[in-house]
């Protein structure tokens, strides 16, 4: 599988509920989540059922921009509550597989399901048109910093640091 893409945006929320807040670079904890968000300190809406793949998540823009086009719906990139924003990610076919953000290397767990928590917190009905499009959920492989317009984009032989 050939394709390229760019990180656009990174937020973290200090706790549940808490506001997205926008960062310009986050570090990756191997094995954790991201420096100072939720999941990574155990206080996030899900924390009481750990998962290794709920380290860090994602979602395309091209799935808030197809929500506004094709149902209406203006739904904002921290409203959506993912880590890591990006363009040109095939993220539903990276289920299974490992990628690269900038210098971090990333396993795709599963696809994210909406919830009607998001859908409560938002107040917008978000939670059919997002059923198949909500991102994916990973675990953070080979930790780092990653930053706004970092390259996306399978990992290769020659990046790979872990071994069967």
């Amino acid at each position: 599988m050939t394709w390229e893409g760019k990180l656009l945006q990174i937020f973290i929320a200090e706790r549940e509920s808490a506001p997205m807040m926008e960062q310009s670079e986050a570090k990756l904890i191997a094995g954790v989540g991201v420096e100072g968000d939720r999941y990574a300190t155990g206080l996030g809406h899900f924390s009481d059922r750990p998962h290794p793949d709920r380290q860090i998540t994602l979602i395309e823009i091209e799935t808030l921009e197809a929500l506004e086009r094709d149902h209406n719906i203006k739904l904002e990139s921290f409203e959506v509550r993912r880590n890591l924003i990006t363009r040109g990610v095939p993220l539903n076919h990276l289920v299974g597989r490992r990628f690269r953000v900038g210098e971090t290397i990333l396993y795709g767990g599963r696809l994210n399901v909406p919830c009607k928590y998001l859908e409560e917190l938002v107040g917008k009905p978000i939670y059919s048109p997002l059923l198949n499009r909500s991102g994916l959920n990973c675990q953070i492989v080979q930790g780092g910093t990653v930053r706004r317009s970092d390259f996306i984009g399978p990992e290769t032989e020659t990046t790979s640091t872990w071994k069967d």
